[in-house]
């Protein structure tokens, strides 16, 4: 006999989990593209920390003291930061409240939101 304490969580857990899950949805890479093109976003990485990028829509990006490329492959958002490294790509995902979460191997690798314009003056 399943003790009610296991029947009640696996109602919770099938009833909560797709409310849950559709607090985010994914991006195509039209939509990461029409989102971030001459647009500003501000968040943090889990490896590099805090960040703050200026797209310009020819592909160029700019931060407080460096430029870079930014490109669309697929449905994933890449950067170059040095033209002789390969550019590193991250899929993407936005919530409700529009808070992007960028995805490596499909976990969150950090977080932005977006700004309008250049409010950084890069």
């Amino acid at each position: 006999m399943i003790p009610r304490c296991f029947i009640a969580l696996a109602v919770i857990s099938t009833t909560a989990c797709p409310a849950f899950a559709q607090d985010y949805r994914s991006l195509s890479g039209a939509e990461i593209a029409k989102i971030i093109a001459g647009n500003t976003v501000q968040g943090t990485m889990a490896s590099g920390g805090p960040y703050r990028e200026f797209y310009l829509p020819d592909g160029t990006l700019r931060g407080s003291n460096y430029d870079g490329r930014w490109s669309v492959v697929g449905d994933t958002l890449c950067f170059s930061y040095d033209p002789k490294t390969e550019a590193q790509c991250w899929g993407a995902r936005i919530s409700r409240s529009g808070e992007i979460s960028w995805l490596k191997n499909d976990v969150v690798d950090g977080n932005g939101v977006v700004e309008p314009g250049n409010p950084g003056n890069f």
